[in-house]
């Protein structure tokens, strides 16, 4: 179908800590549990509601699963892109099961960890503060730390430089 989209984008807060695996040809699969809630005002009662869904993701890419393992603990919020897919299996009993989740694919995804660097638990407050190593995540945007599919975040000019600071001729 010509013009259609699957694109998946989720901001919520992990439920557990990541699980990784590795398949049988080697490659690193990371898979998340990641909460979003809904809150309103009944009108009736008028007492505040909630609701929380529950999402599998599973991350293929190797340079987001590896930010993912290593500054992904429980609790952390997270910003996610991917898209949606449905897999069948058998389960234990032989029963044929379906299940739906949002995959982040090796070269389409993304992750950015929202929250602060004191509030989120994860790597140890050491590690934050000597920078992240190479091939780790960097700073961006929303306040945390970006990683994209296929390259290393958003780079900054350092402080007090600018990319528009050349002089122009006229």
């Amino acid at each position: 179908m010509a013009g259609s989209v699957n694109k998946v984008i989720l901001v919520g807060n992990l439920g557990r800590d990541p699980e990784v695996r590795n398949t049988q040809g080697g490659q690193k699969v990371v898979e998340l549990r990641v909460a979003t809630s809904e809150t309103w005002n009944d009108r009736q009662t008028n007492e505040r509601q909630e609701r929380t869904e529950w999402h599998r993701v599973v991350i293929w890419n190797e340079r987001l699963g590896e930010v993912a393992e290593r500054f992904l603990r429980k609790g952390r919020k997270v910003y996610l892109e991917g898209s949606l897919q449905t897999r069948k299996y058998t389960d234990k009993d032989g029963q044929e099961r379906y299940v739906t989740e949002v995959v982040l694919q090796r070269f389409r995804g993304e992750l950015v960890l929202l929250d602060s660097r004191a509030e989120g638990g994860g790597a140890e407050a050491g590690e934050y503060e000597r920078g992240a190593p190479a091939g780790g995540p960097s700073r961006g945007g929303y306040g945390g730390e970006r990683e994209r599919g296929g390259r290393q975040g958003w780079d900054r000019p350092a402080k007090g430089g600018s990319d528009l600071d050349d002089e122009i001729p006229f």
